[in-house]
């Protein structure tokens, strides 16, 4: 199969939804029926809103000291009606900050598509589950929508952080989100492409940059910023605005921006060599956690 946007738009066209025909697809590369290949992505719901919960707990430390304990004083304002994003899109960046959390609390999360932009799309579904009445069911279809784009994306470009920048992680998870968005607020195929599209071209060029080589800063926070980019996009898809560039042809550029984030070794070489600059060289003890983590020689 050609994964790109524009099959899976002309798929959906005769089989009634993008989500439909990810389902059919599971099923025929699993071997399994479509029940089970559902029952699947059930599980995978089900993982998101445990480490949702899970990184609400205002305890949570990650070992570094770095992150833990944000999203609950996230939520304590959301609760106390102050937050500025509204119940809908607040709720979103409190459960993304939270999945990011757990993750770098080493809790359990679903790569989506990857651990470091893990909660951007349960954030947005989460939310329309608890804001907008949206049944289990309808989430499950929604994960298979956001399924659909991020293999249109990883197999024309990358959602990796290391090798196309935080443009393929995080870019990547918030095109899945608003992808998502869009097919529960009852969008068109075409219109879940759009999104995706949006979203991608407001964090074309974001590049990895994690303090101390470790998945925390400005990772989580980045998760949240994610947030509001796919429902932005999907709101302009929704308003029945046409992405003036082909979904797809959005998808390349970010493959030719990653190409020369790579061609730069700006990610890459916290592999060869650590140095450690600006403000966050001057957290306590990151020195030595990185070093740590790395196994490598850290300077600052």
């Amino acid at each position: 199969m050609d994964y790109t946007l524009h099959e899976w738009v002309r798929m959906a066209s005769h089989h009634g939804s993008i989500a439909r025909c990810a389902i059919e697809k599971q099923a025929e590369e699993s071997g399994l029926d479509a029940l089970a290949v559902r029952e699947k992505m059930r599980h995978h719901l089900r993982v998101m809103q445990e480490a949702a919960q899970q990184g609400l707990d205002e305890r949570l430390r990650s070992v570094t000291g770095l992150t833990g304990g944000q999203a609950a004083l996230m939520m304590k304002r959301l609760q106390a009606g102050k937050c500025l994003a509204g119940n809908l899109l607040g709720k979103a960046e409190v459960y993304a900050l939270a999945t990011a959390e757990c993750n770098g609390c080493m809790g359990k999360i679903v790569a989506a598509p990857t651990a470091g932009a893990c909660g951007i799309l349960p954030g947005a579904v989460l939310a329309m589950m608890e804001e907008k009445g949206t049944t289990e069911e309808q989430a499950v279809d929604a994960l298979f929508v956001a399924a659909a784009v991020g293999q249109a994306i990883a197999t024309q470009a990358s959602i990796s952080g290391a090798e196309g920048g935080c443009q393929a992680e995080c870019g990547s998870a918030a095109a899945l989100a608003a992808a998502a968005l869009v097919y529960l607020e009852g969008g068109n195929p075409q219109q879940c492409a759009d999104a995706a599209a949006f979203a991608l071209m407001n964090l074309l060029g974001l590049v990895c940059d994690p303090v101390g080589g470790l998945v925390e800063v400005p990772c989580v926070y980045r998760n949240v910023g994610a947030s509001g980019i796919a429902f932005t996009a999907a709101d302009m898809a929704l308003s029945g605005i046409r992405c003036p560039i082909e979904p797809d042809e959005v998808i390349l550029a970010m493959k030719e921006v990653g190409d020369a984030l790579t061609a730069m070794k700006f990610e890459g070489n916290v592999g060869r060599q650590v140095v450690l600059t600006g403000g966050g060289a001057e957290l306590r003890g990151i020195a030595d956690y990185a070093q740590a983590a790395l196994g490598r020689a850290v300077r600052v």
